[in-house]
């Protein structure tokens, strides 16, 4: 068996925990304002904003817990660690901001038939706070969101939030100047498609790795093309791809030589793989068996596996 690990971990983790810390006061603290606003000043908007707050702070809490979960190391029980805790948690995020966007589009399509009065002037106010705080806490994680999709989905919380914010303050503004009182509904719908919008790509990519399908960029066919250009190598098959974390790629596969050598030689051969895989298809983590003369009889790329019979 040959194994090769191209290690590309920063240790940063700490600097994202404590972002995320912050960012969790922050909206603690928003949300509370809100929750009383929205009930002075009779606001669907404020209150709706209230709740997506909230949220956050659960959506902040799942994925600091999950960011201190993942840097955990691997154990004889968890060979993988808890790298996968970051996707699940990415997953439950988004799922949540759907569960919110239809939550939010039931109450204002049930609003839009009886407007109801409202205190513009905190409205505005309050919306106002919240575009500061939350701006503040999009600002803390906007880096790691780059290249983690668990601080990805906590920064998709807190910018739709901001965005849900700068509606409620426009929705205060025109109310306040011509007494329109349905633009707290419609604001609301129009939140509601964003946040549907904006975490529907989350979820598909999250699922893609918990069902541990080849990552979109790998093409199956170009990675035999240029691992039978070796010239020691006849084939390659038995190949699994999967991506652990949104870092880690792990690549498994029987390779069949041409010839008989010294394992010393095999081991040349095998290096020259990982790092064709490594440099072309940025796979970093790669478990390679080597074979001969037809060692399995199938010696399809991908092979099919025969579900077992009881």
């Amino acid at each position: 068996m040959g194994k090769h690990g191209h290690d590309h971990t920063h240790d940063h983790g700490n600097l994202k925990g404590r972002n995320l810390g912050i960012a969790i006061l922050l909206n603690i603290g928003i949300t509370v304002a809100q929750v009383v606003g929205g009930f002075i000043s009779g606001s669907l908007a404020l209150l709706s904003d209230a709740l997506h707050n909230f949220s956050d702070v659960l959506a902040l809490v799942i994925s600091w817990f999950a960011s201190k979960l993942a840097g955990r190391k691997q154990t004889a029980r968890q060979t993988f660690g808890y790298k996968r805790a970051e996707i699940l948690a990415a997953l439950i995020n988004a799922v949540s901001l759907i569960v919110i966007a239809f939550f939010l589009l039931k109450e204002a399509v049930e609003r839009l038939g009886e407007p109801q009065e409202i205190q513009s002037g905190l409205v505005m106010i309050l919306g106002g706070l919240s575009i500061v705080l939350n701006g503040a806490s999009v600002l803390l994680v906007v880096k790691d969101a780059k290249n983690n999709i668990n601080m990805r989905s906590a920064y998709l919380h807190l910018l739709s939030d901001m965005v849900s914010s700068i509606a409620v303050v426009l929705g205060g503004f025109v109310m306040y100047m011509w007494e329109v009182s349905w633009v707290d509904s419609v604001l609301s719908i129009a939140i509601a498609l964003y946040l549907v919008y904006s975490s529907w790509g989350l979820i598909v990519e999250s699922v893609r790795i918990i069902m541990q399908f080849a990552p979109i960029h790998i093409d199956l066919e170009e990675v035999q093309q240029k691992v039978k250009s070796v010239k020691e190598i006849e084939n390659i098959h038995h190949v699994h791809v999967w991506q652990l974390d949104d870092k880690q790629i792990n690549f498994e596969a029987h390779i069949s030589f041409k010839e008989d050598m010294p394992l010393s030689e095999v081991n040349k051969v095998l290096r020259e793989v990982e790092h064709i895989l490594h440099d072309d298809f940025e796979i970093n983590h790669v478990t390679l068996q080597p074979e001969i003369n037809g060692y399995c009889q199938d010696e399809s790329l991908v092979k099919q596996e025969k579900p077992h019979s009881h």
